[in-house]
């Protein structure tokens, strides 16, 4: 009961009557007198405001506008200024001042002919203010420049196969439009980056696959083909998916996510493999089928710079073809991080680079064919050939 006698003394509105009847006003002029104050009190917007918040001593006495509010005074010397400085109603700038005293309990300014000037509870009242609000204003713009210029590190795990192509790209894009980052680049099988990312060790990875993932955004999609040396057969452009069982091959692990998917894939259409070599290690592969040891099923951008220099060559695998996607996959615990909405659309800006790179080629017929698709609702993917990969610019 007495907080709430406190309370209601403080409203100016209740207050009205009592006070000029002590004057001897009669009835008509106080309701007239307080009618006239209710009405200026009502025309500022902060009105409502200032009379919800509490004015109870010890409770609710300063926020971050009443700050702003004293020192517009203290600074201006005048609430006539202050108020056409901040904007705000001379009486609801008033109000606010005198319930910030009301609830300190003590005086912070003296008004006199000469202006406002601060009581030595108003001084010291100011000294903080002024700390308070620029620390404020620090911590607005720190997290606004967080937004614009992400700062920080962030983890990738990234495949074997599109490392080689994409790796170098990103981190150069990255020094460029992310300057404030320190990139951190796992490179592994794809097996192994899917489990490290689901127990959080990466905040993004870029995965193959061969089966569609709800929760990850989709890069490219890509035709595995069958790779040889340059002097070795088969010497045609294709190759039935049948006759894979011809030729020695060299593949990534089983245990690994892509390899054990090609294989049962090629298994479901009644083929068997003839695979003399299971290696976690695409290098490796790479150089066995340089040195003309095996073959190999891999996708052109894993061996695009072999086959550039002529060391190994690509023949596509159809009737019928395979093929796998590349994915973008988050870290479910950063998904509404700055850092990691900055790296999403880095990584998608390369794609976007190499789907243009690849489209501005001029494809040869032992180009490997493939397809770039934009995703757009409501309509089919429009299709270009290209010979390096089927990029996908979803959203990222």
């Amino acid at each position: 009961m007495k907080q709430s006698r406190e309370a209601e003394a403080f409203d100016p509105r209740r207050n009205i009557t009592p006070n000029v009847m002590r004057l001897g006003i009669s009835h008509t002029q106080t309701a007239q007198k307080a009618g006239v104050l209710n009405e200026r009190l009502e025309r500022s917007d902060d009105f409502a405001a200032s009379l919800a918040a509490p004015t109870i001593r010890g409770a609710g006495i300063v926020d971050f506008r009443r700050l702003r509010y004293f020192l517009g005074v203290v600074e201006a010397r005048s609430f006539t200024k202050a108020a056409e400085r901040l904007h705000v109603a001379q009486s609801a700038l008033s109000l606010h001042i005198r319930q910030m005293e009301e609830g300190f309990g003590t005086s912070l300014l003296v008004r006199d002919r000469t202006g406002v000037t601060p009581t030595i509870a108003g001084y010291k009242l100011a000294h903080h203010a002024r700390a308070i609000l620029q620390r404020v204003t620090l911590a607005e713009e720190e997290l606004t420049n967080a937004a614009k210029s992400p700062s920080g590190e962030i983890t990738i795990g990234i495949s074997c196969g599109v490392a080689r192509m994409m790796v170098s790209r990103i981190l150069a894009l990255a020094r460029e439009q992310l300057p404030m980052v320190s990139i951190k680049i796992v490179e592994g099988m794809s097996g192994p980056i899917e489990e490290w990312l689901a127990q959080g060790r990466f905040s993004l990875a870029i995965l193959e696959s061969t089966v569609e993932n709800q929760d990850a955004a989709i890069l490219a999609r890509e035709e595995f083909c069958l790779v040889v040396p340059p002097n070795k057969p088969p010497f045609e452009n294709t190759v039935r998916l049948s006759d894979l069982q011809k030729f020695p091959l060299a593949i990534p692990v089983r245990a690994n996510s892509i390899g054990h998917s090609v294989t049962n894939l090629i298994a479901r259409h009644g083929c068997a493999l003839d695979v003399r070599f299971e290696i976690d290690s695409l290098s490796t592969i790479i150089d066995m089928v340089t040195d003309g040891k095996v073959c190999s099923i891999l996708t052109p951008s894993a061996i695009q710079r072999e086959a550039s220099l002529g060391q190994l060559r690509c023949v596509k695998i159809v009737d019928p073809a395979i093929s796998r996607t590349v994915v973008l996959a988050a870290n479910p615990r950063e998904e509404r991080s700055a850092l990691l909405g900055a790296a999403r659309a880095l990584v998608s800006q390369v794609v976007k680079d190499l789907a243009l790179e690849a489209t501005e080629a001029k494809a040869t017929p032992e180009d490997v064919e493939a397809q770039i698709a934009t995703i757009a609702p409501h309509r089919p993917p429009a299709r270009r050939e290209h010979n390096v990969l089927m990029y996908q610019q979803d959203r990222v």
